[in-house]
């Protein structure tokens, strides 16, 4: 089952990064989902507020908001990070800009792979056995049937 919960953030000139990391107690199956930028009510007038993320696993730096007021204070990323340290960088202007979505915690079950290829070979041996069990049972079943025919 997972666990999720709030993740919110605010960027400004003074404290222009964040960092998101995976929790160490969930080797896998964790995710970050940015739902929501805003720029705050208090922004200056004709700056542009530019987010940029920086993942660790993938390598990638590129911005996912550009945001002014009067003209776009939200944009909706909808973007999903598994599994990767993110760091978030206001890169262009003085903000405050909030960021924010949902932590989710999945149990993800480890599978060993050789334990699963020997339960598949004895279903499979067991798919085996089952015509020929019928066929026995068929016929034992054709043989009584010809004994009540001859009575007759």
């Amino acid at each position: 089952m997972a666990e999720e919960s709030f993740y919110g953030v605010t960027l400004t000139a003074e404290s222009d990064s964040v960092t998101w990391d995976v929790d160490e107690d969930y080797a896998r199956g964790q995710k970050l989902v940015i739902k929501q930028i805003l720029l705050g009510a208090e922004a200056k007038e004709n700056e542009f507020n530019v987010v940029e993320v920086n993942t660790l696993k993938d390598s990638v730096q590129i911005p996912i908001a550009v945001l002014k007021a009067g003209e776009t204070r939200a944009v909706n990323p909808d973007v999903e990070f598994y599994e990767s340290k993110v760091t978030f960088k206001l890169i262009k202007g003085s903000g405050p800009v909030y960021i924010h979505g949902h932590n989710i915690k999945d149990d993800v079950e480890v599978v060993d792979m050789e334990e699963e290829d020997e339960e598949d070979d004895v279903a499979e041996d067991e798919e085996d056995e089952h015509p020929k069990k019928r066929a026995k049972i068929e016929n034992a079943a054709d043989g009584k049937n010809a004994k009540n025919n001859k009575k007759k």
